[in-house]
């Protein structure tokens, strides 16, 4: 009885492992035998191993699609592998080519080990290394201690490398370095295409050209098109500009830059940057737009102005061969200098002419002036006030107490300035003037007059006196006797609340 039991679980056994063979067979990689195809001389050598045979001559081996040729060899039949010695040559199809002083292939697990004066031709890449493995399976070779890759005119160095066959792709590891006739590479880690010549970069990553120099710490570089689209620490420069941004993209046969999030564009030359968080670059026309927070920063000798737009661009001036730039801002302005600010809707100033013009219900400040005509213009010599010209219901207002203005109103008016203090103004076309005498700093009495044209002067920004140049009709009021309804001209306002007093408060509108 238990002997029939016994016979029963062999035939069982047997039976399961008849139907689970053919499994087996199938999930299993088949192993191929490695053929000797030639060699001049073939003998048996224990003492290398059992069943071991050395080839000496014209040695030619074949595994599946690879031919092996070498010098001499030890032959292991028993593991299907061999140790191949002098001018050694691997030779995959019409594809791949691998040569070496000195190799281990083993035909079960497909993996060749190429020493010493390694070279591997795979179409137009050509990788030097003294130490590659080449997995067949996994169609990987891979290399330590140092290789130089070249692929037409570039050449690439690393400390390690590995090569996916399949999508021909490398993946280079410790101080890159890729030398071009065009640009230089240096980089900690790299991923290569080489059919589409396109560079992934992580770690601190530079790419100098003999124009252009960029750093970044992620990102990707079109060799043969000569697009770059770094990011983290993005910097570029080029001819004197620096362009900064999370993010920035390049094309180089455009000339045409794109920057994203804590973009900067500094122009050493004028001593000005842009800032904002989306910006735009034209190398060739030497133009580059701002928007989203944009800022410009300009420093005049001693003092620096501030200009925020909604949009900031600045370009080289169409009408000088020589160098000269045009700034356009446009909706919601706000200008912030120590001794100047201004608001208005949009503005151009001309860098040859030192010309600002403000347009859209413009203010300017000076000191206790503030300013309003329908345009305006500055003019500046050496980053100073020069003068400026008002047009269309010119208005200037100083704030004598908390009730009391005076003010000064006019078709145009032209300012004149000292040392960056409004100095004079000369007033042409319907001039009203209210304006405050003291007498110890007290306020005694109010003088309105009406005169077509007439001059005021300013000492320490206050009314010193009034030339008429036509003949004036005007009053003389004792404070006590002023109607409170004379006390404002036409068109009077004050936005005070709105003057920046600080560089940052040209980011508040209202």
């Amino acid at each position: 009885m238990i002997l029939s039991r016994h016979k029963r679980f062999l035939c069982l056994s047997l039976l399961m492992l008849c139907m689970l063979a053919p499994l087996q067979l199938a999930s299993g990689q088949k192993v191929t035998t490695l053929e000797i195809l030639n060699a001049d001389l073939t003998a048996f050598d224990v003492k290398i191993g059992k069943d071991a045979r050395k080839l000496i001559g014209d040695v030619r081996l074949k595994h599946e699609d690879v031919v092996m040729t070498c010098d001499s060899a030890y032959f292991y039949p028993g593991t299907s592998s061999v140790d191949a010695f002098g001018n050694v040559k691997i030779q995959q199809a019409d594809t791949l080519t691998l040569t070496g002083d000195l190799a281990y292939y083993n035909g079960a697990t497909r993996i060749a080990r190429v020493r010493n004066n390694v070279k591997l031709v795979n179409k137009d890449i050509t990788l030097l290394t003294d130490s590659l493995n080449y997995n067949r399976s996994a169609g990987i070779a891979y290399y330590m201690g140092g290789g130089i890759l070249t692929q037409k005119d570039s050449r690439l160095t690393s400390g390690r490398g590995r090569f996916i066959l399949d999508s021909e792709i490398f993946y280079f590891m410790d101080s890159v370095v890729i030398i071009n006739p065009d640009y230089t590479i240096h980089t900690d880690s790299m991923k290569y295409d080489t059919q589409t010549e396109i560079s992934y970069f992580s770690g601190p990553t530079e790419i100098i050209g003999d124009e252009r120099y960029i750093y970044c710490e992620n990102g990707w570089y079109d060799m043969r098109q000569d697009i770059s689209y770094v990011t983290e620490h993005a910097y570029m420069e080029e001819a004197g500009r620096i362009l900064k941004g999370d993010t920035l993209y390049y094309e180089a046969e455009r000339g045409f830059g794109r920057a994203n999030s804590n973009v900067e564009l500094i122009d050493t030359a004028e001593n000005m940057t842009l800032k904002g968080n989306f910006g735009l670059y034209y190398s060739d026309q030497e133009s580059a737009m701002v928007t989203d927070s944009a800022l410009m920063i300009q420093i005049d000798g001693s003092d620096t102005m501030y200009v925020h737009a909604d949009t900031l661009h600045s370009m080289q001036n169409p009408e000088f061969e020589e160098q000269s730039r045009i700034l356009k801002a446009y909706y919601k302005v706000k200008i912030y200098r120590t001794d100047l600010q201004v608001m208005c809707d949009s503005l151009v100033y001309v860098e040859a002419d030192s010309v600002f013009d403000f347009y859209g219900d413009p203010v300017l400040w000076s000191d206790e002036n503030q300013l309003t005509a329908s345009q305006m213009r500055l003019y500046m010599v050496d980053q100073q006030l020069e003068r400026m010209q008002l047009n269309g219901v010119a208005f200037v207002a100083s704030q004598k107490d908390s009730v009391s203005f005076d003010q000064m109103r006019g078709k145009e008016m032209t300012g004149f300035f000292k040392e960056n203090k409004l100095e004079r103004i000369l007033v042409s076309g319907n001039g009203q003037t209210i304006y405050y005498a003291t007498d110890q700093d007290v306020i005694v009495g109010a003088n309105k007059t009406v005169c077509s044209d007439l001059t005021i002067y300013l000492k320490e920004n206050q009314i010193s006196r009034v030339v008429y140049t036509t003949q004036p009709d005007g009053i003389y009021y004792p404070l006590s006797m002023f109607p409170a309804e004379e006390a404002l001209l036409s068109d009077f306002k004050w936005l005070e609340e709105w003057r920046p007093l600080t560089w940052e408060d040209v980011f508040i509108w209202k």
